[in-house]
């Protein structure tokens, strides 16, 4: 049998049981989520709005390296998504501040444990050096 991500998995004479089912269902989940919170920013994006509702502007003060097109491109992506919210306030001055919808906070627990993680098992910051 062969799993979303095009590997074969031995069910050695066995028929498909539930365990391996299960299996296949977890990584076309992973699939989908890394497919998705693998696009260049996202990530961060979701993390910074951790620390609460910010603006366009202060948004992309705080994701450093990021251009202006690519973020509005992942807020839209992260709005459409069900993992953010856009608060537009009538002015004037019209104001729009981005926050987390529950499930972008769902995420972050999984996205600690992930930076825990790195921490302890990818090169930091010093290695590129």
């Amino acid at each position: 049998m062969k799993s979303s991500t095009g590997e074969h998995l031995e069910t050695q004479g066995k028929s498909s049981g539930p365990c391996v089912e299960a299996v296949t269902a977890c990584d076309e989940a992973l699939v989908r989520a890394f497919r998705f919170l693998g696009k260049r920013w996202s990530g961060v994006i979701l993390g910074t709005l951790a620390n609460g509702p910010v603006g366009f502007a202060e948004l992309g003060r705080r994701v450093e390296g990021i251009s202006d097109s690519v973020l509005a491109e992942r807020l839209s992506d992260l709005q459409v998504s069900g993992l953010i919210v856009r608060d537009v306030q009538p002015g004037p001055p019209v104001s729009v501040t981005y926050a987390l919808a529950p499930a972008g906070a769902a995420l972050l627990p999984a996205m600690h444990e992930l930076s825990v993680w790195a921490t302890g098992n990818l090169p930091g910051a010093e290695a590129r050096s």
